[in-house]
């Protein structure tokens, strides 16, 4: 599990290894992941856009922008919370993955809440000591 917050908004996600997606000897690699959002602030927020940054084990980048998540662009009061689950398709065993959310308060002030830097990691990967 890892976990950010910015001005008020925790971002916790917990990634998993999918094997029933994946397929190692054709070089695919499926991971989900399970983000909860947590609205500690005292005013209400939207979550209006998404940045992914996806780094695979040989540091090639992927980047993603796009509108809410997984087609919603959730309104958070007060303590209230989100959660969803996503995937990300990789070509090597591991990598990983971090961004950020687009937030809107009430007042309309948009503001960059982090997505915390996470691990993907394939149970194939041959584990080495440096």
């Amino acid at each position: 599990m890892y976990k950010a917050v910015t001005r008020g908004i925790s971002v916790t996600v917990t990634p998993r290894f999918m094997p029933e997606e994946s397929s190692p000897e054709e070089s695919r690699y499926f991971f989900a992941y399970t983000v909860e959002i947590i609205n500690t602030g005292r005013e209400r927020v939207q979550l209006r856009a998404r940045y992914w940054k996806i780094i695979d084990q040989y540091g090639r980048i992927q980047e993603v922008r796009g509108a809410g998540v997984v087609g919603e662009q959730p309104i958070l009061g007060p303590g209230e919370s989100y959660n969803y689950t996503s995937g990300c398709p990789l070509a090597t065993p591991s990598g990983t993955m971090q961004g950020s959310y687009v937030m809107e308060m009430s007042s309309g002030e948009s503001f960059s809440a982090e997505i915390p830097a996470f691990s993907l990691d394939s149970p194939d990967l041959k584990k080495t000591l440096h």
